[in-house]
C-alpha cells in the first residue's frame, strides 16, 4: 500500500504544524525581554502591577503608552493567572507568534490552491521574522514581546476575512488591533480598504496606471504640540523619520517590493489567478498612497510633527506579504513535494536568520527564558540592582549605556526594576512621540555629558541636582564611591 503523500500529511497536521512553525520561529528569532523597545513596555507593565516602582522620571515610558491598552491588558493577565510578569511575557509573546503564522496561513490559502505553497509561505515567514524592513528601523517581528506583534496578528488576520469576501468579519480585529497599536492599526485599515476596493475590482485605474486619483479619509486623532528644540534634537537621533537621510539602498528596500508586486500583478493576470492578482493592486496601491503621505509630510516643513508618526512603517505590512507570497511562489515552482529540497531550504533560511541574531545579540543567550541567570555581566548588574537595591533607588547610569560594548541593547529601567536619569537612545524616541518631555530629557542628557570621566564631585553634583543617590559604573569605579557589588565589567555604587 502506497503511503501518504507530503500534501496528506501537511492536510491532516494543521494545528501541529502551526505550533512546530511557531517553537521553530522563536528558537530563531531569540527571545530577549527588556530589549530594545521593551524599555518602555515593559517598565509600564511592572508599574501597573506595583505602583511603588519608578518614583521618579517614569512620565518616560507612561505618557507614550496612553494609547494602547497593551500594559494594562498584560498586567490583567499576570494577575488573573497568578503567574510572573516573566513566564506570562513569554507566553503572550508565543501566542503573538502564533496568531501571525495562522493568519500567514489562511492569507496564503485564498491566494495558491496548493498545501504545499501555502505551508512554504508559512515556513518562510516563521524563518524571517527578524528581517528588517527598509529603513524603518523595524524587523517583521520583535524578538520580546512588542504590542506591534500582537497588533500584526489582528491586522493580518483582518486581510484574510477581506480576502474571504468577509470584510465587515475583520471590522472587529483591526479594532482589537487598534487598541494595542494606534499607528499600525491604522495601516492595517489603510490596506483593508485598499484591499476591499480591489476584491470589488475598483482599483483597475491603479493597476493600469491610467489617470484617476486615490482618496482616502485617515482620521489621525493626534495631539498636536508644537516643535520645540529639544523635539528637533531627539528627531534627529532618529535618522529613518526622514527620507532625505535614507540611503540608496533603503530607498531601494522601499521600492523594490512595490515594483515586485505589480509584476506578479501582470504575472497573476496572465496565468487568470483573479484572487492573486486583485491581492497584488491592493499592496501596490497601498504601497503607492502612503508611500504619497510620507513624501508631502518629508517636503512640507509645517508637518514636520507628523514625522513622528513614522509613515515609512507602511512598508511592514508590505514586507510580511512580500515573505509569505515568495515563500509560496517557492513552494509551488521550486519546493513541490520533494522532501530533500524541503530540508535544505528549511535548513538554509533558518541557519541563516539564526546566525544573524547571535551576531546581533552577541553577548547574551538567545533565549532569555524565565529563571535562567545571565552571563552578561551588564544583565548581572541589573539582577544585583533588582534583589538588592530599595526600590526607590534613583540611578545614574551612562546615558548611551545601550550602546556600550556587550551591553546587547537591554534596558535598565525593564531589568533592575529601578528609576534612572534619562539615557540619549531609547529615551530620545520617546520624546519624538511626547515632545512635552523634550525639555527634562534634554537637562538630564547635558548634565550626564562627560561620563567617562566622571570623578565624585560629579556624582555628587547630579545628586545636588536630580536627587540621584546610587550609581551604575565602570570597574573600577572612580574614588569616593561606595560600592557594595561589583563584576568584572561593573560596579554598582551609593553615591554619599
Amino acid at each position: 500500500m502506497q503511503g501518504p503523500n507530503l500534501v496528506e500529511i501537511l492536510r491532516s497536521r494543521n494545528i501541529l504544524l502551526i505550533l512546530a512553525f511557531t517553537v521553530l520561529a522563536i528558537a530563531v528569532m531569540g527571545y530577549h525581554p527588556g530589549f530594545e523597545d521593551d524599555g518602555v513596555y515593559l517598565p509600564a507593565v511592572k508599574k501597573d502591577l506595583n505602583p511603588s516602582l519608578y518614583p521618579h522620571d517614569s512620565e518616560f515610558f507612561q505618557l507614550q503608552l496612553q494609547a494602547t491598552v497593551f500594559d494594562k491588558a498584560v498586567a490583567a493577565f499576570v494577575r488573573m493567572t497568578g503567574i510572573s510578569v516573566a513566564v506570562a511575557d513569554l507566553l503572550i509573546q508565543a501566542a503573538s507568534i502564533l496568531l501571525i503564522l495562522a493568519a500567514c496561513r489562511a492569507i496564503a490559502r485564498r491566494l495558491f490552491a496548493s498545501e504545499i505553497a501555502q505551508w512554504a509561505g508559512v515556513a518562510t515567514v516563521a524563518a524571517l521574522l527578524t528581517l528588517p524592513v527598509a529603513g524603518s528601523a523595524l524587523n517583521m517581528a520583535d524578538q520580546h514581546l512588542h504590542p506591534r506583534n500582537i497588533a500584526t496578528g489582528f491586522i493580518l488576520a483582518a486581510v484574510s476575512r477581506v480576502l474571504a469576501g468577509r470584510a465587515w468579519q475583520s471590522v472587529p480585529l483591526l479594532a482589537a488591533a487598534f487598541l494595542f497599536h494606534p499607528i499600525m492599526a491604522a495601516l492595517g485599515i489603510s490596506f483593508c480598504f485598499f484591499l476591499t476596493l480591489s476584491m470589488l475590482d475598483r482599483l483597475r485605474i491603479c493597476a493600469r496606471n491610467e489617470e484617476g486619483s486615490l482618496v482616502a479619509a485617515i482620521p489621525l486623532g493626534w495631539v498636536f504640540t508644537s516643535s520645540t528644540p529639544e523635539w528637533r534634537k531627539a528627531l534627529g537621533t532618529r535618522a529613518y523619520h526622514m527620507l532625505s537621510k535614507w540611503t540608496w539602498y533603503e530607498l531601494l528596500g522601499a521600492l523594490g517590493p512595490l515594483f515586485l508586486f505589480w509584476l506578479l500583478w501582470r504575472f497573476a493576470r496572465r496565468h487568470g489567478d483573479t484572487m492573486l492578482a486583485r491581492f497584488s493592486v491592493g499592496v501596490v496601491c497601498y504601497g503607492v498612497f502612503q508611500q504619497v503621505i510620507a513624501l508631502t509630510i518629508n517636503a512640507i516643513p509645517p508637518l514636520e510633527r507628523l514625522l513622528s508618526l513614522q509613515p515609512m512603517r507602511f512598508l511592514h505590512l508590505v514586507y510580511f506579504f512580500l515573505t509569505l507570497v515568495a515563500g509560496c511562489l517557492i513552494g509551488e515552482y521550486l519546493l513541490k513535494e520533494r522532501a530533500w529540497r524541503w530540508v535544505l531550504y528549511l535548513l538554509v533560511i533558518n541557519a541563516g536568520m539564526f546566525a544573524s541574531q547571535r551576531a546581533l545579540v552577541s553577548n547574551t543567550e538567545h533565549l532569555e527564558l524565565p529563571g535562567r541567570q545571565s552571563a552578561n555581566p551588564w544583565l548581572q548588574a541589573f539582577a544585583w540592582i533588582r534583589q538588592n537595591t530599595p526600590a526607590k533607588a534613583y540611578f545614574a547610569v551612562d546615558p548611551y549605556y545601550l550602546a556600550e560594548p556587550g551591553e546587547d541593547y537591554h534596558s535598565f529601567r525593564a531589568l533592575a526594576e529601578r528609576s534612572q536619569l534619562a539615557d540619549g537612545i531609547k529615551d530620545a524616541a520617546v520624546v519624538t512621540q511626547v515632545p512635552v518631555l523634550g525639555q527634562a530629557w534634554d537637562r538630564q542628557i547635558s548634565a550626564e555629558s562627560g561620563w567617562n570621566s566622571f570623578q565624585l564631585a560629579d556624582f555628587e553634583r547630579l545628586k545636588l541636582e536630580f536627587g540621584v543617590d546610587w550609581a551604575l559604573v565602570g570597574y573600577p569605579e572612580p574614588p569616593g564611591l561606595q560600592c557594595p557589588w561589583h563584576n568584572k565589567t561593573l560596579s554598582v555604587c551609593r553615591i554619599p
